[in-house]
Protein backbone atom coordinates (compact mmCIF):
# COMPACT_ATOMS: atom_id res chain seq x y z
CA UNK A 1 0.00 0.00 0.00
CA UNK A 2 0.96 3.69 -0.73
CA UNK A 3 1.11 6.39 1.54
CA UNK A 4 -2.28 7.90 2.68
CA UNK A 5 -4.55 7.89 5.68
CA UNK A 6 -5.19 4.54 6.76
CA UNK A 7 -8.37 3.13 7.04
CA UNK A 8 -8.76 -0.48 7.91
CA UNK A 9 -11.24 -0.71 4.90
CA UNK A 10 -12.41 1.22 2.21
CA UNK A 11 -15.84 1.08 0.42
CA UNK A 12 -16.09 3.14 -3.25
CA UNK A 13 -19.73 3.65 -3.58
CA UNK A 14 -22.80 3.72 -1.38
CA UNK A 15 -24.93 1.37 -3.17
CA UNK A 16 -27.18 -1.60 -1.57
CA UNK A 17 -24.33 -3.74 -1.07
CA UNK A 18 -21.19 -1.12 -0.46
CA UNK A 19 -23.58 1.10 2.59
CA UNK A 20 -24.73 -2.12 4.45
CA UNK A 21 -21.01 -3.69 3.86
CA UNK A 22 -19.95 0.04 5.49
CA UNK A 23 -21.64 0.14 8.50
CA UNK A 24 -20.87 -3.66 9.06
CA UNK A 25 -17.31 -3.53 8.74
CA UNK A 26 -17.75 -0.05 11.45
CA UNK A 27 -19.79 -1.96 13.76
CA UNK A 28 -17.27 -4.66 13.64
CA UNK A 29 -14.47 -2.31 14.53
CA UNK A 30 -12.37 -1.51 11.73
CA UNK A 31 -11.90 1.83 10.72
CA UNK A 32 -13.73 2.14 7.49
CA UNK A 33 -14.23 5.09 4.32
CA UNK A 34 -16.65 5.04 2.36
CA UNK A 35 -16.43 7.34 -0.71
CA UNK A 36 -19.53 8.13 -2.70
CA UNK A 37 -19.39 10.37 -6.00
CA UNK A 38 -22.54 11.80 -6.07
CA UNK A 39 -25.74 10.37 -4.27
CA UNK A 40 -26.40 8.21 -1.08
CA UNK A 41 -28.30 4.78 -1.78
CA UNK A 42 -27.11 4.24 -5.51
CA UNK A 43 -28.95 3.35 -8.33
CA UNK A 44 -32.09 1.58 -6.27
CA UNK A 45 -33.19 5.02 -4.08
CA UNK A 46 -32.12 7.34 -6.59
CA UNK A 47 -32.58 6.10 -10.42
CA UNK A 48 -34.52 2.92 -10.08
CA UNK A 49 -36.43 1.13 -7.48
CA UNK A 50 -37.60 4.37 -5.68
CA UNK A 51 -38.38 6.62 -8.13
CA UNK A 52 -39.90 4.73 -10.65
CA UNK A 53 -42.10 2.57 -8.60
CA UNK A 54 -43.49 6.03 -7.34
CA UNK A 55 -43.90 7.07 -10.68
CA UNK A 56 -45.99 4.02 -11.57
CA UNK A 57 -48.10 4.29 -8.75
CA UNK A 58 -48.86 7.77 -10.18
CA UNK A 59 -49.31 6.14 -13.53
CA UNK A 60 -51.70 3.21 -12.12
CA UNK A 61 -53.84 5.86 -10.39
CA UNK A 62 -54.63 7.71 -13.76
CA UNK A 63 -55.31 4.42 -15.43
CA UNK A 64 -57.73 3.30 -12.45
CA UNK A 65 -59.18 7.05 -12.36
CA UNK A 66 -60.32 6.72 -16.79
CA UNK A 67 -61.57 2.87 -15.33
CA UNK A 68 -63.50 4.52 -12.60
CA UNK A 69 -66.91 4.11 -15.07
CA UNK A 70 -66.22 0.31 -14.86
CA UNK A 71 -66.58 0.23 -11.62
CA UNK A 72 -69.76 2.76 -10.98
CA UNK A 73 -67.80 5.83 -10.49
CA UNK A 74 -68.11 9.01 -12.46
CA UNK A 75 -65.42 11.47 -13.26
CA UNK A 76 -64.23 14.00 -15.77
CA UNK A 77 -61.50 14.20 -18.27
CA UNK A 78 -58.59 12.72 -16.56
CA UNK A 79 -55.02 14.92 -16.92
CA UNK A 80 -51.97 13.80 -15.30
CA UNK A 81 -49.59 16.82 -14.30
CA UNK A 82 -46.02 15.75 -14.94
CA UNK A 83 -44.59 18.21 -13.16
CA UNK A 84 -46.66 17.30 -10.27
CA UNK A 85 -46.00 13.57 -10.69
CA UNK A 86 -41.86 14.77 -11.04
CA UNK A 87 -42.12 16.96 -7.70
CA UNK A 88 -43.61 13.89 -6.01
CA UNK A 89 -40.77 11.37 -6.78
CA UNK A 90 -37.96 13.63 -6.09
CA UNK A 91 -39.60 14.41 -2.67
CA UNK A 92 -39.93 10.58 -2.01
CA UNK A 93 -35.85 10.17 -2.97
CA UNK A 94 -34.61 12.69 -1.51
CA UNK A 95 -36.67 11.46 2.23
CA UNK A 96 -34.78 8.32 0.80
CA UNK A 97 -31.64 9.47 0.28
CA UNK A 98 -31.37 11.77 3.64
CA UNK A 99 -32.25 9.19 5.26
CA UNK A 100 -29.40 6.82 4.06
CA UNK A 101 -27.24 10.00 5.02
CA UNK A 102 -28.08 10.52 8.37
CA UNK A 103 -28.08 6.58 9.45
CA UNK A 104 -24.48 6.86 8.36
CA UNK A 105 -23.09 9.63 9.80
CA UNK A 106 -24.61 8.27 13.03
CA UNK A 107 -22.23 5.09 12.69
CA UNK A 108 -19.15 5.22 15.24
CA UNK A 109 -16.34 4.12 13.04
CA UNK A 110 -17.10 5.23 9.80
CA UNK A 111 -16.74 8.29 7.95
CA UNK A 112 -18.56 9.06 4.76
CA UNK A 113 -16.05 11.23 2.50
CA UNK A 114 -18.28 12.53 -0.58
CA UNK A 115 -16.08 12.58 -3.59
CA UNK A 116 -14.29 11.02 -6.76
CA UNK A 117 -12.41 8.22 -6.11
CA UNK A 118 -9.44 6.84 -8.19
CA UNK A 119 -6.76 3.88 -7.82
CA UNK A 120 -3.41 5.07 -7.68
CA UNK A 121 -2.22 1.46 -6.63
CA UNK A 122 -2.96 -1.19 -4.81
CA UNK A 123 -5.31 -0.96 -2.10
CA UNK A 124 -4.39 2.69 -2.43
CA UNK A 125 -6.88 5.31 -4.07
CA UNK A 126 -6.79 9.11 -4.11
CA UNK A 127 -10.28 11.42 -3.45
CA UNK A 128 -10.83 14.41 -5.09
CA UNK A 129 -13.20 15.43 -2.78
CA UNK A 130 -16.66 17.27 -3.60
CA UNK A 131 -15.83 20.58 -1.97
CA UNK A 132 -12.36 20.58 -2.93
CA UNK A 133 -9.15 19.00 -2.37
CA UNK A 134 -7.65 15.98 -2.81
CA UNK A 135 -7.08 12.91 0.29
CA UNK A 136 -5.17 9.47 -0.63
CA UNK A 137 -6.36 6.60 1.23
CA UNK A 138 -4.74 3.49 1.59
CA UNK A 139 -6.39 -0.16 3.61
CA UNK A 140 -5.85 -3.73 3.68
CA UNK A 141 -9.51 -3.96 2.21
CA UNK A 142 -10.73 -2.60 -0.36
CA UNK A 143 -15.11 -2.96 -1.82
CA UNK A 144 -16.03 -1.62 -5.07
CA UNK A 145 -19.67 -0.58 -5.70
CA UNK A 146 -19.52 1.77 -8.27
CA UNK A 147 -22.91 0.15 -9.95
CA UNK A 148 -24.17 0.83 -13.61
CA UNK A 149 -25.12 3.67 -15.57
CA UNK A 150 -27.53 3.61 -18.98
CA UNK A 151 -25.77 2.23 -21.92
CA UNK A 152 -25.81 3.97 -25.09
CA UNK A 153 -26.25 1.78 -28.30
CA UNK A 154 -24.07 2.56 -31.28
CA UNK A 155 -27.02 3.41 -33.19
CA UNK A 156 -26.37 5.74 -36.57
CA UNK A 157 -27.29 8.90 -35.61
CA UNK A 158 -27.84 9.04 -31.78
CA UNK A 159 -25.55 11.74 -31.06
CA UNK A 160 -27.67 13.85 -33.08
CA UNK A 161 -31.01 13.51 -31.09
CA UNK A 162 -31.77 14.66 -27.60
CA UNK A 163 -32.70 10.60 -26.66
CA UNK A 164 -33.27 10.08 -22.91
CA UNK A 165 -32.27 7.01 -20.50
CA UNK A 166 -33.94 5.56 -17.71
CA UNK A 167 -32.70 8.30 -15.67
CA UNK A 168 -33.53 11.64 -17.46
CA UNK A 169 -37.02 10.12 -18.95
CA UNK A 170 -37.88 10.65 -15.04
CA UNK A 171 -37.10 14.17 -15.12
CA UNK A 172 -39.57 14.94 -17.96
CA UNK A 173 -42.25 17.66 -17.17
CA UNK A 174 -44.35 16.62 -19.81
CA UNK A 175 -46.43 13.69 -21.03
CA UNK A 176 -44.66 13.03 -24.70
CA UNK A 177 -46.91 12.71 -27.38
CA UNK A 178 -45.79 9.47 -28.90
CA UNK A 179 -42.73 8.02 -27.01
CA UNK A 180 -40.47 5.36 -29.32
CA UNK A 181 -39.24 2.65 -26.58
CA UNK A 182 -35.92 1.41 -27.75
CA UNK A 183 -35.45 -2.17 -26.38
CA UNK A 184 -38.00 -5.11 -24.53
CA UNK A 185 -36.52 -5.98 -21.42
CA UNK A 186 -38.10 -5.44 -17.79
CA UNK A 187 -36.78 -1.12 -17.85
CA UNK A 188 -37.72 -0.29 -20.86
CA UNK A 189 -41.78 -1.97 -20.82
CA UNK A 190 -42.26 -0.25 -17.41
CA UNK A 191 -41.44 2.68 -18.90
CA UNK A 192 -43.98 2.00 -21.79
CA UNK A 193 -46.71 1.15 -20.06
CA UNK A 194 -46.32 3.22 -17.98
CA UNK A 195 -45.80 6.74 -20.07
CA UNK A 196 -48.94 5.14 -21.58
CA UNK A 197 -51.14 5.06 -18.53
CA UNK A 198 -49.97 8.92 -18.58
CA UNK A 199 -51.50 9.24 -22.03
CA UNK A 200 -48.67 8.98 -24.31
CA UNK A 201 -48.47 6.89 -27.30
CA UNK A 202 -46.05 3.80 -27.23
CA UNK A 203 -44.08 2.03 -29.79
CA UNK A 204 -41.63 -0.65 -28.49
CA UNK A 205 -39.10 -1.90 -30.85
CA UNK A 206 -37.47 -4.90 -29.82
CA UNK A 207 -34.76 -6.17 -31.40
CA UNK A 208 -35.23 -10.14 -30.33
CA UNK A 209 -37.97 -12.29 -31.02
CA UNK A 210 -40.09 -11.48 -28.04
CA UNK A 211 -40.14 -9.07 -25.11
CA UNK A 212 -38.21 -10.46 -22.13
CA UNK A 213 -36.38 -12.61 -23.90
CA UNK A 214 -34.59 -13.98 -20.74
CA UNK A 215 -38.02 -15.46 -19.07
CA UNK A 216 -39.76 -18.25 -20.05
CA UNK A 217 -41.80 -17.77 -23.45
CA UNK A 218 -45.09 -18.08 -22.02
CA UNK A 219 -44.47 -15.06 -19.69
CA UNK A 220 -43.51 -12.97 -22.59
CA UNK A 221 -46.22 -13.62 -24.58
CA UNK A 222 -48.63 -13.23 -21.62
CA UNK A 223 -46.42 -9.67 -20.58
CA UNK A 224 -47.04 -8.79 -24.35
CA UNK A 225 -50.67 -9.18 -24.27
CA UNK A 226 -51.06 -7.04 -21.75
CA UNK A 227 -49.19 -4.57 -23.10
CA UNK A 228 -50.86 -4.61 -26.26
CA UNK A 229 -54.46 -4.17 -24.48
CA UNK A 230 -52.67 -1.31 -23.09
CA UNK A 231 -52.85 0.04 -26.26
CA UNK A 232 -49.24 0.14 -26.97
CA UNK A 233 -47.71 -1.22 -30.30
CA UNK A 234 -44.98 -3.53 -29.68
CA UNK A 235 -42.55 -4.41 -32.55
CA UNK A 236 -40.49 -7.37 -31.60
CA UNK A 237 -38.17 -8.76 -34.40
CA UNK A 238 -37.11 -4.87 -35.12
CA UNK A 239 -33.88 -3.76 -35.36
CA UNK A 240 -33.70 -0.22 -35.37
CA UNK A 241 -30.86 1.58 -38.09
CA UNK A 242 -30.70 5.17 -37.92
CA UNK A 243 -32.13 7.79 -35.80
CA UNK A 244 -32.43 11.17 -36.90
CA UNK A 245 -34.16 15.17 -36.00
CA UNK A 246 -37.49 15.06 -37.86
CA UNK A 247 -37.99 18.84 -39.67
CA UNK A 248 -40.57 19.32 -37.45
CA UNK A 249 -38.02 19.12 -33.77
CA UNK A 250 -39.35 15.55 -32.96
CA UNK A 251 -37.34 11.63 -33.71
CA UNK A 252 -37.62 9.90 -36.86
CA UNK A 253 -36.16 6.19 -36.24
CA UNK A 254 -35.41 3.64 -39.05
CA UNK A 255 -36.25 0.41 -38.51
CA UNK A 256 -36.24 -2.74 -40.28
CA UNK A 257 -37.88 -6.23 -39.33
CA UNK A 258 -37.08 -9.77 -39.58
CA UNK A 259 -39.31 -10.70 -41.59
CA UNK A 260 -39.53 -7.96 -43.98
CA UNK A 261 -36.53 -6.33 -45.22
CA UNK A 262 -37.64 -2.73 -46.15
CA UNK A 263 -36.91 -0.28 -43.85
CA UNK A 264 -39.68 1.22 -41.93
CA UNK A 265 -40.20 5.04 -40.55
CA UNK A 266 -41.58 5.45 -37.21
CA UNK A 267 -42.14 8.93 -36.35
CA UNK A 268 -41.84 9.86 -32.39
CA UNK A 269 -41.89 13.04 -30.32
CA UNK A 270 -39.33 11.45 -27.73
CA UNK A 271 -36.86 8.43 -27.82
CA UNK A 272 -36.27 6.33 -24.49
CA UNK A 273 -33.21 4.29 -25.38
CA UNK A 274 -33.84 1.21 -22.78
CA UNK A 275 -30.77 -1.16 -24.04
CA UNK A 276 -29.09 -2.06 -21.28
CA UNK A 277 -26.13 -0.98 -18.51
CA UNK A 278 -22.49 -0.13 -18.74
CA UNK A 279 -20.75 -0.27 -15.70
CA UNK A 280 -19.32 2.64 -13.71
CA UNK A 281 -15.45 1.57 -14.25
CA UNK A 282 -14.21 4.57 -16.26
CA UNK A 283 -13.04 6.53 -13.78
CA UNK A 284 -11.66 4.43 -11.32
CA UNK A 285 -8.15 3.38 -12.64
CA UNK A 286 -8.65 0.05 -12.26
CA UNK A 287 -5.01 -1.05 -14.07
CA UNK A 288 -3.45 0.70 -11.18
CA UNK A 289 -5.07 -1.54 -8.40
CA UNK A 290 -4.14 -4.55 -10.70
CA UNK A 291 -7.98 -5.37 -11.30
CA UNK A 292 -9.19 -6.87 -14.51
CA UNK A 293 -12.44 -6.33 -16.01
CA UNK A 294 -14.30 -8.49 -19.22
CA UNK A 295 -14.76 -7.02 -22.44
CA UNK A 296 -17.55 -4.72 -21.57
CA UNK A 297 -15.63 -3.13 -18.68
CA UNK A 298 -17.55 -5.37 -15.73
CA UNK A 299 -15.13 -6.65 -13.32
CA UNK A 300 -14.58 -10.11 -13.17
CA UNK A 301 -15.13 -11.77 -9.61
CA UNK A 302 -14.85 -14.96 -8.45
CA UNK A 303 -17.49 -17.37 -6.25
CA UNK A 304 -16.39 -14.85 -3.47
CA UNK A 305 -16.19 -11.86 -4.99
CA UNK A 306 -12.83 -11.72 -4.82
CA UNK A 307 -11.15 -9.53 -7.65
CA UNK A 308 -7.92 -10.14 -9.68
CA UNK A 309 -6.00 -8.02 -7.30
CA UNK A 310 -5.69 -9.40 -3.01
CA UNK A 311 -7.77 -7.82 -0.86
CA UNK A 312 -9.74 -5.64 -3.75
CA UNK A 313 -13.32 -6.97 -4.01
CA UNK A 314 -16.14 -5.96 -5.98
CA UNK A 315 -20.19 -5.87 -5.57
CA UNK A 316 -23.38 -5.68 -7.19
CA UNK A 317 -23.99 -4.16 -10.58
CA UNK A 318 -20.37 -3.51 -11.56
CA UNK A 319 -19.38 -6.78 -11.85
CA UNK A 320 -22.18 -7.31 -13.92
CA UNK A 321 -25.06 -9.85 -14.24
CA UNK A 322 -28.68 -9.25 -13.19
CA UNK A 323 -28.61 -6.06 -12.37
CA UNK A 324 -31.36 -6.38 -9.37
CA UNK A 325 -31.18 -4.65 -5.59
CA UNK A 326 -31.49 -8.63 -4.09
CA UNK A 327 -28.64 -9.68 -5.59
CA UNK A 328 -26.52 -6.36 -4.50
CA UNK A 329 -27.33 -7.07 -0.83
CA UNK A 330 -26.87 -10.55 -1.23
CA UNK A 331 -22.96 -9.86 -2.33
CA UNK A 332 -23.05 -7.80 1.25
CA UNK A 333 -24.06 -10.98 2.80
CA UNK A 334 -21.74 -13.03 1.22
CA UNK A 335 -18.29 -10.50 1.89
CA UNK A 336 -20.16 -10.02 5.55
CA UNK A 337 -20.48 -13.81 5.93
CA UNK A 338 -16.52 -14.83 4.40
CA UNK A 339 -14.79 -12.21 5.94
Amino acid sequence: MGDGQRYDAIVIGSGQAGTPLARALARAGRKTALIEREHVGGTCVNEGCTPTKTMVASARIAYLARRAADYGVRTGPVAVDMARVRERKRHIVDAFRSGGERGLQRTDGLELIMGDARFTGPRSVDVRVTTGGQRPLTAPLVFINTGARPAIPPLPGVDGVPYLTSTSVMELDVVPQHLLVLGGGYCGLEFAQMFRRFGSRVTIVQRAARVLPREDPDVSEEVAKILREDGIDVLPDTEAQRVERSPGGGIRLMVRGATDPRPRELAGSHLLLATGRAPNTDRLNLPAAGVEGDAGGFIKVNERLETSAPGVYALGDVKGGPAFTHISYDDFRIIESNL
